[in-house]
């Protein structure tokens, strides 16, 4: 089934969020770097009559990063005071501030992973959709993780429905083609998927197990009746494996 001509989508490119507190931090350890205890309280008192200033100003109320620059300038003083005469500030020997980066960099790390994902997520719809251009979408070998291709390419048509695409779906479950010959993976996609889908998916199953060598494109009645009730095909999808299996026992 062909499908009107669309542009191959180009998502803009994501842009880390800010986290201005986590900022704020930042640069406070970076300028308590070295500094003796009592450089520290200086500094502190200074924060202190900025947040105080700050705070009669109603359209600088909410200010994250002073209150995390605050916050951090107080628990450093508190370190250092702790850890007696001669003391100063090394981040590099902070636990909480160690502890910080290794949860940041693993928030990136996280970060880049998903951004990955959705470059690849991006690539494969528009793979996809240039077979669809070409009519030879029903050709396509499914891969993993192409479940989430279909709210995807129905975004990119304001959100309508792609039957093309959902046929393509319910013919691979039902052929085991590409890796759905995985039981994991249809297992996967029975919980990724509509339920119209499956329901043509489990009634395709069941009419080429009852006429094996059937031309599926012949049966394209089975995606209208699991669109118009799915209920009710899966009701008849049931039925016709009962009957199958009743066929296959008595040797017919």
């Amino acid at each position: 089934m062909t499908t009107r001509r669309q542009a191959v989508h180009r998502p803009p490119v994501a842009r880390e969020p800010v986290d201005p507190a986590r900022i704020g931090r930042g640069w406070v350890r970076r300028l308590a770097r070295g500094m003796t205890a009592g450089a520290v309280a200086a500094a502190l008192e200074e924060a202190r009559f900025d947040a105080r200033q700050t705070s009669r100003h109603e359209d600088l109320a909410d200010n994250p990063r002073g209150d995390a620059e605050l916050a951090e300038w107080e628990r450093i003083d508190q370190m250092l005071a702790a850890a007696g005469p001669g003391a100063v500030y090394d981040p590099d020997t902070d636990d909480v501030a160690r502890a910080g980066l290794a949860a940041d960099a693993a928030a990136d790390a996280a970060r880049q992973t998903e951004l990955r994902e959705a470059a690849r997520i991006q690539a494969r719809a528009d793979e996809l959709q240039s077979l669809r251009q070409l009519g030879v979408l029903a050709q396509a070998e499914p891969h993993a993780g192409d479940e989430a291709l279909r709210d995807l390419l129905t975004r990119r048509a304001g959100h309508y429905v792609q039957p093309d695409v959902d046929a393509w779906f319910a013919h691979a479950l039902a052929t085991h083609r590409g890796h759905y010959r995985e039981p994991a993976a249809r297992q996967a996609a029975a919980d990724l998927l509509t339920r119209p889908v499956l329901t043509h998916a489990a009634l395709l199953a069941a009419l080429t197990r009852l006429q094996p060598g059937v031309d599926v494109d012949r049966l394209g009645f089975a995606g209208r009746l699991a669109a118009a009730d799915p209920e009710a095909a899966a009701d008849l999808a049931a039925f016709l494996t009962g009957a199958g299996d009743g066929c296959h026992a008595d040797g017919g």
